[in-house]
Formats: C-alpha cells, sequence, structure tokens
C-alpha cells in the first residue's frame, strides 16, 4: 500500500482532469489523511470551476461586440500620485481568450499581476503603450495628459480595433467607436487586462525612479501621497519627478 505522502505526491504530479480516475483508484482507503487530500482536490477543481464562471461573466462585452473583429480594452494608472507619469494600455485579446484571474489591477497581489502580465504579453493579438509626463501634466493637467496617454496607445497597436472598451471615458479625437463602461476593469477581461499591464509597467518605471532617488520611496508608494512620502517631500522638496500642480498643499 502506497503511504499518504506517496499518494499526495501523485495527485500533485497529477493534471486535474486526472482527478476523477484518482478518485476512484482511492476511494477506498479509509485513512483520514487520504479522504482529507480527496476533499482539498475537489475544492480545487470548485474553485477552478468558480473562477472559470466569473470569467465568463467578465466577458458579456466582448460576446456583445465580437461580430464587429477586434476589440480593445482600454485602461490608465497613475492619475492620483504626486509623482511619476501617467501610464495608459490598449489591449485586444483573442476572441477565444481563456486567461483566468483578470480583474481590476487594484484587487490583485503584486506578484499576481507580475505573473499575469507576463501571460498577456504572450497571448494578447496586440498590446499598445502611451505614457505622460510629470511636466506634461502640469503644462495641460492630468485628465487632456491621460487622453493624449491613452491615444498613444491605441496608436502603438500592432492591429486597428473596430471597436474601444474604456474604462469610464469616452476618449476625445478618436475616430473607433467607444463603449465606456463604468468599473469596467472588473466587468471586462480586455479592460481588467490593460489595467494590470499599465499598472505594472508603471510599477517598474517608479521603481526605477527610486534607486536614483531613493529619499522619497517611490518604490513602496509609487508616488501616491504616503504619509512618509511627504514628510520626505517636505523635508527635501520636489524631485524631477514630482508634479508641480499636484504638490502646492506640501511644498
Amino acid at each position: 500500500m502506497k503511504t499518504i505522502s506517496e499518494i499526495k505526491a501523485e495527485f500533485a504530479a497529477s493534471e486535474m482532469s486526472s482527478y476523477p480516475a484518482l478518485y476512484e483508484k482511492y476511494k477506498d482507503d479509509t485513512r483520514s489523511g487520504v479522504q482529507k487530500l480527496i476533499e482539498q482536490c475537489h475544492k480545487k477543481e470548485a474553485a477552478l470551476e468558480a473562477e472559470k464562471q466569473r470569467i465568463e461573466g467578465m466577458k458579456v462585452y466582448e460576446h456583445k461586440y465580437e461580430h464587429l473583429g477586434y476589440l480593445c480594452g482600454i485602461d490608465e494608472v497613475g492619475r492620483g500620485p504626486l509623482a511619476g507619469p501617467v501610464v495608459a494600455c490598449a489591449v485586444i485579446l483573442p476572441q477565444d481568450c481563456h486567461i483566468l484571474y483578470l480583474n481590476d489591477s487594484k484587487k490583485l497581489s503584486a506578484a499576481k499581476r507580475e505573473e499575469l502580465y507576463d501571460v498577456i504579453m504572450k497571448e494578447a493579438v496586440a498590446v499598445g503603450i502611451g505614457m505622460r509626463s510629470p511636466e506634461r501634466i502640469d503644462e495641460i493637467n492630468i485628465l487632456k495628459a491621460t487622453y493624449e496617454a491613452m491615444r498613444d496607445a491605441i496608436s502603438n497597436l500592432s492591429v486597428t480595433p473596430q471597436l474601444l472598451l474604456n474604462d469610464a471615458v469616452t476618449i476625445p479625437e478618436v475616430i473607433i467607436p467607444q463603449v465606456p463602461i463604468i468599473k469596467g476593469d472588473a466587468k471586462s477581461v480586455s479592460i481588467a487586462a490593460a489595467s494590470i499591464v499599465a499598472k505594472v509597467t508603471r510599477d517598474r518605471m517608479m521603481e526605477e525612479y527610486d534607486k536614483v532617488l531613493p529619499e522619497y520611496g517611490f518604490a513602496s508608494n509609487k508616488g501616491y501621497g504616503s504619509t512618509a512620502h511627504i514628510e520626505a517631500l517636505k523635508k527635501y522638496g520636489p524631485s524631477p519627478i514630482h508634479r508641480k500642480t499636484f504638490i502646492t498643499h506640501f511644498v
């Protein structure tokens, strides 16, 4: 008879599709460790099925408009920080996209975002990035700078989409039809993918800035106005990447 450790190793080395055969093999093994293992695997299967259902629920807009051709999700990150650029991303996913765990980037851990970033970059039909500097944000205001970044993201796609699915906004000066969706990054897989790529792109930039401007803690606060960041701003004054129009209360 196999030890419980050996049976655990057998389950661990198997694809989930092989679980039913393993359940059958060990159904008469009355040891509590084996029965507990089988129960855990059933829970794992149920969780995966629930995730597939959740993702299917996030394809409502994709299914509604898929007859048009390429659909592009658009989102931005970095409208609120005191420092750093605003980054926009445009993502076209394949119609038969099977990426799981896509969600509003704020609801995911940094490790999960990094993992999904790699999957999205590999699976997407096209990805476009656009950004605007703190100087440009100060010059024309954050909303206009965000729209410019979004237009760049669209023009940087290698494929022209037939429809844009946007997180909450309608982008001016764009001829492609648009559908603004409130809280779109939690309702559309395309927008969720864009929010993840934009967030990872900007976070990596802020971590690089942290190496040359360590006193502001950009690696941890990503330019947002944390207590420590504001204290550093008062102590050292603004850095070259601070948005002057955002920090008038503190400097």
